[in-house]
């Protein structure tokens, strides 16, 4: 079994990574070297993980002994440090947002195509044993027809949480509650409801003296015809998420973790007792799945392993991008939002591109 070496990129929510997944794996990972302009935060990883720390970005992926960089810094930096990883011949794992427009994806995909490595988005929801339970029990059939689905993330951030000179900006964050808390749950909601024809949404800064929203509703129509409504809000005082899907023969209930959705076990119902006992056993069979970043993590290892596909590509992160370009576009416009977008349409240069 090959150990591969990580770097990780921004020592804020790359801490959950390496505490998860690169201290939490041996033998899969081993942390190289920390990387962030923080001193503080540099000395506390060498401190707990014995690792190599750097300031330097540039330094770091033109280390000969780091096979993975882990890019976990502001979203308005992603495409420049994925582009120039990529270019180095590593294998990339970015955070959300991948990028900010439809046309970075574009260029992002280019330069996958010219580099040895491969690009992972982050999307840890879709690995928790509810989320994978309940991803079986669809792909096999036995839910049925998708007919409805509401997805919450109602969370609190306090004005800390924005004393920051990147949070809540615009051209840093790239957008508020719809952006940087909701984008997981509605990457599961797609992943197991399906891809999304249309879209309408409203958005609204009602408490954070901030840029990007602070509030936001939206409701969807998936391919298959279904419907889902769904909901962020970053000032909520009950701090929760929650996915329900309702199915022709089973519905759906996650768990309110709000930072770990995927989790489980979730609420299955079946028609009748037949299908509930096949949705048991599916159940059942997740039950020791690693979840989130150790999950994901440990699955992309055994795609390196295999030389097999990410267990989530460059595909995903296009539809997430896609759907925020059309929620932002519906909320500027006050129109519903056809998907996918026409290859000249300006919005393909970013949400918040005139159009």
């Amino acid at each position: 079994m090959t150990t591969y070496r990580v770097a990780t990129i921004g020592l804020g929510i790359g801490q959950s990574h390496i505490k998860e997944a690169w201290a939490g794996l041996p033998g899969k990972f081993e942390l190289a070297v920390a990387c962030d302009l923080n001193a503080d935060l540099r000395a506390r990883a060498a401190r707990d993980f014995g690792c190599d720390t750097c300031a330097d970005f540039q330094a770091v992926i033109a280390r000969d002994d780091v096979d993975i960089v882990d890019i976990c810094t502001p979203p308005a930096l992603h495409l420049s440090q994925v582009r120039d990883a990529l270019a180095a011949g590593k294998h990339v794992i970015c955070e959300k947002p991948l990028v900010g427009s439809l046309n970075e994806i574009d260029e992002i995909a280019r330069a996958e195509a010219a580099s040895p490595g491969r690009l992972m988005p982050v999307f840890q929801y879709r690995f928790g044993v509810g989320s994978l339970a309940a991803r079986e029990i669809i792909a096999a059939g036995i839910a049925g027809k998708p007919l409805l689905a509401t997805a919450e993330t109602h969370w609190h951030r306090d004005a800390a949480y924005f004393d920051n000179p990147w949070r809540g900006s615009l051209r840093a964050e790239l957008g508020g509650t719809m952006t940087t808390h909701a984008i997981h749950i509605h990457d599961l909601l797609c992943w197991l409801m399906g891809p999304v024809e249309a879209v309408f949404g409203r958005i609204a800064t009602r408490i954070h003296p901030i840029e990007t929203e602070d509030t936001a509703s939206g409701t969807l129509r998936f391919a298959s015809g279904a419907f889902a409504t769904v909901s962020a809000c970053s000032a909520s005082q009950d701090e929760y998420s929650r996915l329900f899907l309702a199915f022709e023969h089973v519905t759906f209930e996650s768990t309110r973790a709000p930072y770990a959705v995927g989790s489980g076990p979730w609420t299955i119902t079946a028609r009748d007792p037949a299908i509930q006992a096949q949705c048991d056993e599916i159940a059942l069979k997740w039950t020791d799945t690693p979840g989130r970043f150790a999950g994901q993590m440990s699955a992309f290892h055994a795609a390196l392993e295999a030389g097999a596909e990410p267990p989530v590509t460059l595909a995903d992160a296009e539809a997430s991008i896609a759907l925020l370009t059309g929620f932002y576009r519906s909320a500027a416009t006050g129109r519903e939002i056809a998907l996918p977008l026409a290859a000249d349409d300006p919005a393909r240069a970013g949400w918040h591109a005139p159009g």
